[in-house]
C-alpha cells in the first residue's frame, strides 16, 4: 500500500508547484492537496492519510492549530511544518506537536528526502497501536532530579550555556529533543552532530530558556523508576555503550562524522525502553519480569508482551524527529543485524558490538539474558578478527 501524503497551503501557486515537483514520486506515494485547515480536516476524516505537510501561515486555522488538531484526532499521522524564519513564535507553539520543520520555500531535494523517509518509517513499525502511541508524542520524559536541576539553573541570572548543556547531557529525553531541534531545517543548523553539548551550543541559551520556561518542551517523568526498571541505570548503560561505540569507531575509522554518528547512536540505542516504560508502565514491567523469570532477553520478552520492541519504537520516533539515517538504522537493527543489508562496518554493527561488550563487562546493567555477539554477521562483514581488539580497547587495555 502506498504512503498517502496531504499538503495544506492557502496559496494555489505553491500547491501547483508542489504537484509538478512531486510527479516523479507518484509511483511510490499518493498525494492530496487542501487549501485550508478546515478542508484538510475534512479530508482526514474521509480517508487514510499517513503524512501531512502544512504551511504555517494560513487564514482562519493556521498550521499550528491544524497540526495540533491532527495530533489529537489522528495520532498515527506524521506531522511536518513548512515555515519561514520569521515565524519563530509560531514554531515554539508547535515544537511539541510537529515531528519536523522544513524551511519555506521548500528545497525540492530536502522535501523529497523527508517524504521518502516517512514512507520507509511507515513500513518499519508493524504494531499499529504502538505506532499511534509513538507518533502522538512530542516529547520524552526526563528524570525528576535532572528536570528540577535544569529548572533551577535556567532562572539563575549567571546561568551559562555550558552549565545547561552539562545538565541536558545527563538525560536521554532532553538529549533526544535538542538533537531533534538541531536537525530541524528551521533553525538552519543541519550539520554533523557531535553531541547534545554541541546541539545546545548551536541552539543558544535564549532558545533553551524559551523551550524550558515558555513552551515546556521538557517534562518531568511522572512515573518514577520501579524496583525492576531503573531509568538512571538505563542512562548509565546508554552513555557507556556510546563511549565504547566511539572507541571502536576511532580504532577503525578517521571519519569524524562516522565517529560522531556512532556516539549518538550508542547514546540513543535504548531510548525505546524509556518510551515504553513511561507510556505503558504495567505492560513493560511485565516484560521485565518475564525476561528475568524465564531467562530470556528483554528484547524477546518485549515481543511476547507488546508484539514489538524497544528498537522498533525508538528508531521510529528518532526517524520521525529527523535524526540522521545511520542513527535510526543503528537503533532499528542493533539487535537484528541479520536483517541489515550489505554487511560492513556501519553504525548498526558498532552499536551492536558496543552493547554486547558493555553488558559483558557490566552484566548488572542488563535485564534478562545479555545480547549475544552476532559472530556470523561479523564474519560476513570481514570484521570477525577485530572483536578481541575492540574488547581490549573498551577495557582500557589498549591505547
Amino acid at each position: 500500500m502506498k504512503t498517502t501524503v496531504l499538503f495544506v497551503d492557502d496559496d494555489l501557486n505553491i500547491l501547483s508547484g508542489l504537484k509538478r515537483m512531486l510527479r516523479v514520486m507518484r509511483e511510490q506515494m499518493d498525494f492530496h492537496f487542501a487549501e485550508s485547515g478546515r478542508e484538510a480536516l475534512e479530508m482526514l476524516a474521509g480517508q487514510r492519510i499517513n503524512v501531512i505537510v502544512s504551511d504555517m501561515r494560513m487564514p482562519g486555522m493556521d498550521g499550528a492549530a491544524l497540526l495540533t488538531a491532527v495530533q489529537e484526532r489522528y495520532p498515527h499521522v506524521i506531522r511536518i511544518m513548512l515555515t519561514g524564519h520569521a515565524d519563530e513564535e509560531a514554531i515554539f507553539r508547535t515544537v511539541g506537536v510537529v515531528h519536523q520543520f522544513l524551511a519555506k520555500p521548500a528545497d525540492p531535494d530536502a522535501l523529497k528526502a523527508v517524504l521518502l523517509r516517512a514512507c520507509a518509517l511507515q513500513k518499519l513499525m508493524k504494531n499499529e497501536q504502538l505506532k499511534r502511541l509513538v507518533t502522538r508524542l512530542g516529547k520524552l520524559p526526563s528524570l525528576p532530579a535532572v528536570y528540577a536541576e535544569l529548572q533551577r539553573k535556567i532562572v539563575d541570572p549567571n546561568c551559562a550555556i555550558g552549565d545547561v548543556a552539562a545538565i541536558i547531557e545527563k538525560d536521554i529525553g532532553m538529549s533526544a529533543k535538542v538533537l531533534q531541534l538541531v536537525n530541524s531545517a528551521f533553525f538552519g543548523l543541519y550539520k554533523s552532530i557531535d553531541s547534545p553539548l554541541r546541539a545546545v551550543n548551536l541552539l543558544g541559551l535564549d532558545t533553551i530558556k524559551t523551550l524550558v520556561l515558555g513552551v515546556r518542551v521538557f517534562e518531568e517523568l511522572k512515573t518514577s523508576s520501579s524496583d525492576v526498571f531503573l531509568v538512571g541505570e538505563l542512562w548509565e548503560h546508554s552513555l557507556m555503550t556510546a563511549t565504547f561505540a566511539k572507541k571502536i569507531a576511532v580504532a577503525e575509522s578517521g571519519d569524524k562524522q562516522f565517529i560522531d554518528t556512532v556516539f549518538i547512536a550508542g547514546m540513543m540505542h535504548d531510548v525505546g525502553k524509556l518510551l515504553l516504560f513511561s507510556t505503558m508502565r504495567d505492560a513493560y514491567v511485565q516484560a521485565v519480569y518475564m525476561a528475568r523469570e524465564h531467562r530470556i532477553s528483554l528484547y524477546q520478552a518485549e515481543h511476547h508482551v507488546l508484539h514489538s520492541d524497544h528498537s522498533d519504537v525508538g528508531s521510529y520516533l528518532m526517524g520521525l524527529w529527523g535524526l540522521p539515517g545511520e542513527v535510526v538504522e543503528a537503533l532499528a537493527f542493533h539487535h537484528r543485524l541479520d536483517d541489515y543489508p550489505a554487511p560492513s562496518l556501519s553504525a548498526a554493527v558498532v552499536v551492536h558490538v558496543a552493547d554486547v561488550i558493555c553488558l559483558h563487562l557490566y552484566p548488572e546493567m542488563g535485564i534478562g539474558t545479555p545480547p549475544v555477539l552476532n559472530q556470523g554477521y561479523l564474519e560476513q562483514a570481514g570484521l570477525a578478527n577485530r572483536f578481541q581488539r575492540w574488547l581490549r580497547k573498551c577495557q582500557g587495555k589498549e591505547a
